[in-house]
């Protein structure tokens, strides 16, 4: 086992807003300071139980959803691991077009000199008396570790200063970057130079996968953490299914009839859409020895989209039993009612709809992504159909903790939200930024300008019409359109053109 030791933004009700501080010090002058769990999860979309699909098997994650905060309008802010946890780590919008890479921590943060304002809500935390523990993928880097995919594993931490220990377990597989595209061989997809199926069904145990090993190191943590008692700790675990490859353990293909598994309900370039707005499935396509390539033009067969679709089912299910594991030991230690908990999804992926596979574009499909959130002397089983942001996770973390946010952040608390999901103040809007465009989500439409020469440079889909964006039809509603401009220029940061520019 290796072990490794501008300018603010949409601030309409912000977390220093009268209702949030008066929460807040309710919370510190009664409680001591909640312990918290923080659950990152790869390519995660709401393909779970507790979003009313019928046929995937999570009982773990609906359990917890059960428990707590069922978020079914949670939108992340890229849909790109290394962007969308950057923005979630500092509650900001991306800024430069460097903030819209895998790379945006490197950047921001990696081999900076520690400074007084905090680096991630992590290290705000940190700062703040929390004992901060990272486990697996919660930055970009696998491991928190900065090396590329062929390099020798480094000890340069990614997020310098946000923990007190960084751990992870590589098992047969030497490097995080090895176990993340990992085969149960003990070979990846580095070694082999791409030549793989993009899916693994072995005869394995949970361990055979490196999540196993993962969620064996977050019991243990939990262990030592219980007996901790100077301080609250902060948890942060980092698993990597349901990321490609789709590769999991046999029990979890063989809870799944293939036949049975569905198609994507939208399976073609929607209508009115340029092809730029999407991609040819390059993640997909990768693994040069996948059955069929995938394209805008060229379709999987049905037969191989239920493989894929089936292989995807497959990860999520046995990453649901390995968050059970760590929620279990949670609640053996004694330590669930005054512990924090959320499951965050970094983005969604396409699985054949709108003619791809993978994420990477501004479509619901790829931006709405799972958030479960479970916090002490909170309501249980809400589902909670409110608009709300990955940026919004860091102030309501530090509410529900009772730790001040003194940095800007574009995000706003929703921990009212947890109690009273129909509070009127709260203002459901989410920006999303990639491939040259801005999107705005909000009840019943997105909009989406692009800064591009391909046409057409807007889209615009009604979901009480057509809730797969099956067809863009902004050429249809340019009045409305018009209306919405100043409340999309509010997410404008100036990445593509200077907020002035835009009329």
């Amino acid at each position: 086992m290796t072990k490794h030791f501008y300018y603010p933004l949409f601030i309409a009700y912000a977390v220093s807003s009268p209702f949030a501080s008066q929460a807040s010090a309710k919370s510190t002058k009664v409680r001591k300071a909640p312990n918290v769990l923080f659950i990152c999860v790869d390519d995660l979309r709401t393909e779970l139980g507790c979003y009313g699909n019928s046929i995937v098997k999570t009982p773990h994650l609906d359990k917890l959803a059960s428990e707590g905060s069922l978020f079914f309008n949670h939108y992340v802010q890229v849909p790109t691991s290394g962007a969308s946890r950057a923005s979630l780590l500092t509650g900001r919008f991306p800024q430069t077009k460097q903030d819209l890479s895998n790379h945006a921590c490197v950047t921001r943060i990696s081999r900076q000199p520690k400074k007084n304002t905090p680096e991630t809500f992590f290290h705000q935390l940190r700062k703040n008396n929390y004992y901060t523990v990272c486990i697996g993928k919660v930055s970009h880097h696998a491991d928190g570790l900065l090396y590329d995919y062929e390099e020798a594993v480094s000890t340069v931490r990614e997020l310098p200063y946000s923990w007190d220990e960084c751990l992870f377990d590589s098992g047969k597989w030497g490097s995080g970057w090895n176990a993340f595209f990992g085969y149960a061989d003990g070979g990846n997809r580095q070694s082999a130079k791409k030549q793989v199926k993009p899916y693994e069904s072995a005869d394995v145990d949970d361990e055979g996968y490196v999540d196993g090993l993962t969620a064996n190191l977050a019991v243990d943590k939990l262990k030592e953490l219980a007996k901790q008692k100077d301080k609250p700790f902060c948890l942060a675990v980092g698993f990597f299914k349901p990321h490609l490859p789709f590769n999991a353990p046999k029990k979890y293909w063989d809870l799944y009839d293939e036949s049975e598994i569905s198609l994507p309900p939208a399976p073609n370039v929607p209508e009115g859409v340029n092809k730029a707005s999407l991609h040819n499935s390059h993640e997909l396509n990768a693994y040069r020895l996948t059955d069929e390539k995938a394209s805008l033009i060229s379709p999987l067969s049905d037969a191989y989209a239920r493989k894929i679709r089936h292989a995807y089912l497959a990860c999520v299910s046995y990453v649901d039993v390995q968050i059970g594991k760590v929620l279990n030991e949670l609640k053996r230690q004694g330590l669930d009612d005054d512990t924090i908990v959320v499951v965050w999804g970094d983005h969604r992926w396409h699985l054949g709809d709108l003619g791809a596979w993978g994420k990477h574009t501004l479509m619901d499909v790829a931006l709405n992504s799972t958030l479960i959130v479970k916090a002490p002397h909170k309501k249980s089983n809400v589902k909670n159909k409110r608009i709300v942001s990955s940026v919004d996770i860091y102030p309501t973390l530090m509410e529900l903790c009772g730790v001040p946010v003194d940095v800007p952040v574009d995000g706003n608390s929703f921990v009212t939200l947890l109690d009273t999901p129909e509070y009127s103040l709260w203002q459901d809007v989410a920006y999303s930024y990639f491939n040259n465009g801005i999107s705005m989500r909000i009840p019943n439409y997105r909009y989406t300008r692009y800064f591009r020469n391909a046409q057409p440079q807007e889209e615009f889909f009604e979901y009480t019409s057509d809730k797969f964006e099956r067809k863009n039809i902004a050429s249809q509603k340019a009045e409305i359109i018009h209306t919405l401009i100043p409340l999309w220029g509010k997410g404008n940061t100036g990445l593509y053109t200077p907020p002035s520019k835009i009329k």
